[in-house]
């Protein structure tokens, strides 16, 4: 049974060294990595004061890359050149992978996962029943709950450093539409919907305008909301423009299940997905 506090210690200590005496422990460093890819230990994770940065477990990563040379990786016809090798997915796992999609070791993908032709990095962390879907890509250490719906050609950006730095948060329930863009730590609230092509990044204008009045965050959204992309007008030297926001335009009602209450929700806002 794995010392977290012991190896946690380790890792730390193997961080502040240079890459050749850190090599020399390489077996530590395996040993998180290999926890990582079976969801033992997460990058962040929830706990009664918010999501929790493990710091030590991207600093595992970091090392890893360090102390990890590239090779020649051959899977059927499929030719690679990396530092990390491709997740093994067995039946067992309860993991439906389609070709060719591709999940990086050091990512752990919950029974019950689709991946279509997408791609998910280390240390990532995918729940239970999540859709991840055709050209989908998951960046490295984004946290994505259960029962999420990435659509095609969603981007989830990756965060990897500072290692105190948040990851992207896909809270369980949500849907994100069509080549939507959450980047820069950003938090998507549970059962929030997405609409197709929002940007969110930590500097976007997040606008709920859903009272008479506009209340304007950055870097969360709310459980629930139903978000758009929109604009609104700044005046600059030159002239005045129109720069992206994000607008919440309502939310999912609490007397409907989750893929009934998106219907609705996209029925009764207009959102494209």
């Amino acid at each position: 049974m794995t010392n977290i506090d012991a190896l946690s210690a380790d890792i730390n200590r193997l961080y502040e060294l240079p890459a050749d005496r850190a090599a020399a422990e390489a077996d530590l460093i395996e040993h998180a990595i290999a926890l990582l890819d079976t969801g033992r230990i997460r990058v962040s994770e929830p706990s009664s004061a918010g999501w929790v940065v493990n710091e030590w477990v991207k600093k595992a990563i970091l090392v890893y890359f360090r102390i990890t040379v590239s090779a020649p990786v051959e899977i059927g016809p499929f030719s690679y050149f990396d530092k990390v090798p491709l997740k093994r997915v067995r039946p067992a796992d309860g993991v439906r992978v389609v070709p060719p999609a591709v999940a990086r070791y050091g990512s752990y993908l919950a029974p019950g996962v689709v991946m279509m032709p997408s791609y998910v990095n280390i240390g990532a962390w995918v729940g239970s029943g999540t859709m991840v879907d055709t050209w989908a890509t998951v960046g490295s250490c984004a946290q994505i709950g259960s029962d999420v719906h990435l659509s095609g050609g969603v981007g989830i950006g990756g965060v990897l450093e500072p290692p105190q730095a948040s990851p992207v948060i896909i809270e369980d329930g949500a849907f994100v539409g069509s080549r939507a863009i959450v980047v820069e730590g950003v938090h998507i609230g549970a059962e929030a919907v997405l609409g197709a092509n929002v940007v969110i990044t930590a500097s976007t204008p997040i606008i709920d305008v859903t009272g008479t009045v506009p209340v304007e965050t950055r870097g969360y959204v709310p459980p629930r909301s139903v978000v758009v992309p929109g604009t609104r007008e700044k005046v600059f030297p030159a002239g005045t423009f129109h720069l992206p926001c994000a607008l919440i335009i309502g939310q999912r009602t609490a007397s409907t299940d989750r893929k009934t209450t998106l219907n609705d929700a996209l029925r009764s806002f207009g959102v494209a997905v």
